[in-house]
């Protein structure tokens, strides 16, 4: 089953021609299609028009009008207006007369539609300016052809094609039928960075309209005839099991339809099992389901404890682990150093808590299943529906709405499994809703975590060794829950981190999950980020230097050939970073105010967060936040400021108080009363600032978590004094 995995969560980077062929621009000619008058037809010796068939991404109305197609899920991260941007910048469209389409679910034609990882942009900004290229090329041959003139006599600029010679237009609606019986070119010609017109810029959002009239269609609006609404719980604790159950009581409710038991579904991303009620709406549902008396086999993880398991991981990684990377000779470097210092860095596990909690509507007939669903993976959908139902996978048709917040949660397809069941139990559409407090205490976790560091400094304060140990209940064990300790490549990722120290050591330790453990913004750059950026200050200090000199002296010390790249694009942002919060002047600030640094490479895209709070006994005011980022070519600087500005928000947040609580194996937690997400009032200044280069695009829309947590853990310590490694700082009594 083709199941999202690690690998894919960073996207399959489609060949040219592959994605020209999968996208309909190879072998059919240009599928783009309006009808052209028919003197000119017979005069180009045309005796028909071409079959008009939408292309994948690019369809030309008779009058103009262009639609483009997004392939990618839109949760909020304004992928579908800077991908399809790029595509018209291409293509020479004129942009309000482009509309920008949410395609169903279609690996086949759209290629990998897994939207995470920060990596739709990375993976589909060259295959989409060639698909707007080919077909600008196309219509300007068209045009050549109408006019008689060589193709080098015309350009495409604004929706038309221009004669350059005596200015003559023709529209690209006129155009092109005669573009779709033209060869493809092979390897389109793209823009230069002078030349572009909408890539790089300050667009709005395509679908803002919309988003603030109330008229966009999200996983909760969806309306069917006859449709019906469900509400679900499931055993508290992951592995548990249904023992007994009354439903009496709910199924007496005025307008139940049903209570429906769900069994465990055992494939990723399938229902861990439960039961729900069916109604007329959702708050009979909701209501109905409160009515009902359960009694669950809580199963082998009810002794599941997190602050008694954090304790544990602690104790794992401050002993001798399993090696997972060695190099130089660590023991002897910590022999001969000047001084050594140790850490360990700890933190909770984490709930998505996206603003829309989870919901689909799903309607399986006899013949056909249809699902309609906000979702970051409707090709795992499709895998999951089609082994449930026993249907080949292509014929699940999903509808991809707008989700409002994702984080990594919608990856995972249980909710749309079990509207499936529902759906084919009462032979009717069924919209399922999780309450917030289900998903709260079934879903599916950022894991909790440990590391333990210990490094050797010579005289001069350069780092001569570095032992690094992690502990963390890994994402690999959805799918081998065998898995006893984070796999060799899941801790690998502190190998690639830009210090390069020559003697260094990384060890796995023993880390079982007890509850399901997924994909969450940032995934392990949310630790390891704290853990690179909390020590290094702690180093700096231990060389009596300022963590900006530090920092720029370890980079300096990696000579590494390979790495240069990594180094000097750092080095770039951390400087910028100190330029830009006025670093050198941090002495001068108020009483109990302090500004703490740290950057952090992770998705191939480097980030320096400059942290200025004011602290008074407890009490952590974050007042002003200067982000500074290389992701190589910007899209959209609107949507790119809003990625930095909302991991400021999440960073806040887990670094400040939000931690998901187990204890007898359930979740504590249940709502933002107890896991209290940051305010708007508690927002501050945030001045985000890109680095102009000529590098591709890479990832966005998770880096800026990384640094954030340590750069304001040492901000705390420079107005306070008082080091913080746990995160988050002040978790709430619950």
């Amino acid at each position: 089953m083709a199941l999202f995995n690690e690998s894919s969560a960073k996207g399959a980077n489609p060949s040219r021609r592959l994605f020209l062929k999968q996208t309909g621009l190879v072998g059919g000619g240009l599928v783009l299609g309006v009808s052209f008058p028919s003197t000119t037809m017979a005069k180009l010796g045309l005796t028909s028009q071409p079959q008009f068939i939408p292309n994948a991404f690019i369809e030309i109305a008779a009058n103009g009008d262009t639609l483009i197609y997004c392939g990618r899920c839109e949760m909020g991260q304004g992928i579908s207006t800077a991908l399809p941007a790029a595509v018209a910048d291409e293509l020479e469209a004129d942009w309000q007369r482009v509309k920008v389409i949410q395609a169903d679910g279609n690996e086949e034609k759209y290629g990998s539609q897994a939207t995470g990882g920060s990596a739709s942009i990375r993976t589909m900004y060259i295959p989409m300016r060639e698909a707007g290229a080919a077909a600008k090329m196309m219509l300007v041959a068209a045009a050549a052809k109408v006019w008689g003139v060589d193709v080098a006599q015309c350009k495409a600029d604004n929706h038309f094609v221009i004669n350059t010679a005596n200015q003559q237009k023709l529209a690209y609606g006129e155009l092109a039928s005669i573009a779709a019986t033209l060869p493809v070119p092979d390897k389109p010609t793209l823009k230069t960075k002078g030349e572009y017109k909408y890539i790089g810029q300050d667009l709005a959002r395509h679908n803002q309209g919309d988003i603030v009239q109330g008229t966009l269609t999200y996983g909760v609006d969806t309306k069917l005839p006859g449709m019906k609404y469900a509400a679900i719980t499931h055993c508290p604790v992951l592995g548990g099991k249904l023992k007994s159950l009354d439903k009496s009581a709910a199924i007496k409710v005025k307008g139940v339809s049903a209570v429906v038991e769900i069994p465990r579904f055992d494939v990723p991303f399938g229902s861990i099992g439960g039961v729900a009620v069916v109604a007329d709406n959702t708050w009979t549902a909701q209501q109905a389901l409160k009515q009902l008396k359960i009694e669950w086999d809580l199963g082998t993880n009810q002794g599941y404890d997190t602050k008694a398991y954090k304790a544990m991981l602690v104790k794992n990684v401050e002993n001798p682990a399993q090696m997972v990377t060695e190099r130089g000779d660590v023991q002897q470097a910590f022999a001969a150093a000047a001084k050594t210092h140790k850490a360990t860095y700890t933190g909770g596990h984490l709930s998505h808590s996206p603003m829309e909690p989870n919901a689909s509507v799903v309607w399986v007939q006899p013949d056909s299943c249809e699902v309609w669903a906000a979702t970051q993976s409707p090709g795992d959908i499709q895998a999951v529906l089609g082994q449930y139902l026993q249907r080949d996978p292509k014929d699940i048709v999903v509808h991809v709405t707008m989700a409002g917040g994702a984080f990594g949660r919608k990856f995972k397809c249980d909710y749309v499994h079990e509207a499936a069941v529902l759906s084919a139990a009462v032979k009717a559409p069924v919209q399922l809703t999780w309450s917030r407090e289900e998903d709260m205490r079934t879903g599916y976790y950022h894991s909790i975590n440990a590391q333990h560091i210990e490094a050797a400094l010579d005289a001069q304060g350069n780092v001569t060794g570095w032992l690094h140990r992690a502990a963390f209940p890994s994402i690999p064990t959805l799918f081998d829950p065998s898995i006893q300790r984070p796999p060799a490549n899941v801790i690998r990722d502190v190998d690639n981190h830009p210090f390069n120290v020559a003697n260094f050591r990384s060890e796995s330790g023993e880390a079982i999950a007890h509850t399901r453990i997924g994909w969450y913004r940032a995934v392990n750059a949310i630790f390891y980020g704290f853990a690179f950026g909390s020590f290094a200050d702690e180093l700096a200090e231990q060389a009596q230097q300022d963590t900006v000199a530090f920092l720029l002296q370890t980079y300096n010390n990696n000579t590494d050939p390979n790495q240069a790249e990594q180094v000097a694009r750092s080095k770039a942002v951390l400087t910028e970073a100190a330029t830009r919060s006025n670093w050198d002047k941090r002495h001068n600030l108020p009483k109990n105010q302090g500004l703490g640094i740290a950057v952090h490479y992770s998705f191939n895209t480097y980030v320096a967060m400059a942290v200025r709070v004011e602290v008074q006994g407890d009490n952590i005011k974050v007042l002003e936040v200067d982000a500074v980022v290389d992701c190589g070519q910007v899209l959209n600087t609107d949507s790119a400021t809003a990625q930095m500005e909302g991991a400021v928000v999440m960073g806040m947040s887990y670094s400040l108080r939000t931690e998901v609580v187990f204890r007898d194996g359930a979740v504590v937690n249940s709502n933002f009363h107890d896991y209290p997400v940051l305010r708007i009032n508690e927002m501050p200044q945030v001045n985000v600032h890109f680095l102009a280069n000529d590098y591709k695009p890479t990832g966005l829309g998770e880096p800026g978590l990384g640094p954030f947590a340590p750069a304001l853990a040492n901000a705390v310590y420079a107005a306070s004094g008082k080091r913080y490694r746990d995160l988050p700082f002040k978790p709430m009594a619950i």
